[in-house]
């Protein structure tokens, strides 16, 4: 199981050097690579083609950007220039959102998710690949190529949690990226159902990569509250909600991985063991619990 890290934005006008170091300690300190969100701050894509431009040998991923904003063309476009910036060392994170966000925020038509998303990657798709894309469906299409000279691919992790999106995510993309979905879930839902749908697609194996908050601590009382304020938001959003019951939690703080750092390595080991390929690692406890992390992470990866 590889290892990566969830940066966050960090300052104000100064977010994009904050970014590069992050990146560029990320790298130095053996991370596999690095991820980023595309919320309501910095344009993940552009962030990342700017930081993460002169840190060589990190994967450097969204996780992820919305598709409904954004016309599988322009999103295709700004994924190449992104990819091109980083010497193909750029993998995509695109999903849904959530319908507060796509119809309240943005004034978007959430219904038909599904059919959207799998008419999404018909045009996505071949330019991501340096085809041409002709495609006429029910919610959108696209007729248009791209001159964007890049030498391969680039890769295309879909967020996926229910039955029917994991199986488009294997059938059609390199795999997908999960957030607040824990062990149980992934053992017992998400990697069989997509693994086994990739294989009768006749597909590679598909990534599965989870993000979680952690923190190696002997205060898990304190660690536990602060992931439950931190991450309040996600046990209301009904895709997360229903990932949180199948797994049988009250909440985000109970899916944040904390503890010493022998219980934290376990829970680790667990998450490998339940057919997670690449864990992405939410350092959110500031101060000295941040250093111990971060040293624990560093040891883990040299195991």
């Amino acid at each position: 199981m590889r290892i990566g890290a969830l940066l966050v934005e960090r300052g104000e006008t100064d977010a994009l050097s904050n970014l590069a170091d992050d990146v560029r300690r990320a790298a130095d300190d053996g991370f596999s690579s690095a991820w980023i969100s595309q919320i309501f701050g910095l344009d993940a894509q552009t962030a990342l083609a700017v930081a993460g431009r002169d840190v060589p040998g990190i994967e450097l991923g969204t996780g992820v950007v919305p598709t409904y904003p954004r016309h599988p063309a322009a999103m295709a476009q700004q994924a190449r220039t992104t990819a091109l910036a980083l010497q193909g060392r750029f993998t995509l994170g695109i999903g849904l959102s959530h319908k507060i966000v796509i119809e309240d925020m943005y004034g978007y038509d959430f219904d038909r998710p599904l059919r959207h998303m799998d008419e999404y990657l018909s045009v996505l798709l071949p330019l991501l690949a340096g085809e041409n894309a002709s495609f006429k469906g029910e919610t959108l299409q696209g007729h248009i190529g791209l001159s964007v000279p890049n030498e391969g691919r680039v890769p295309v992790l879909l967020a996926a949690l229910g039955p029917k999106m994991l199986k488009l995510a294997a059938e059609r993309t390199d795999g997908t990226v999960l957030w607040m979905t824990g062990p149980v879930t992934v053992r017992e839902h998400v990697a069989p159902t997509i693994t086994e749908a990739a294989k009768a697609a006749g597909r590679p194996e598909p990534r599965v990569v989870c993000a979680l908050p952690l923190c190696v601590t002997n205060d898990v009382e304190e660690a536990r509250e602060q992931a439950g304020r931190t991450f309040e938001v996600y046990g209301t959003l009904p895709s997360y909600r229903a990932m949180m019951d199948r797994e049988g939690v009250d909440g985000p703080a109970d899916l944040a991985i904390v503890g010493d750092e022998d219980t934290v390595a376990s829970k680790l080991e667990e998450l490998a063991e339940a057919g997670v390929t690449d864990f992405v690692a939410n350092e959110y406890m500031p101060g000295e619990s941040h250093g111990r992390t971060r040293a624990f992470l560093k040891s883990f990866m040299e195991r």
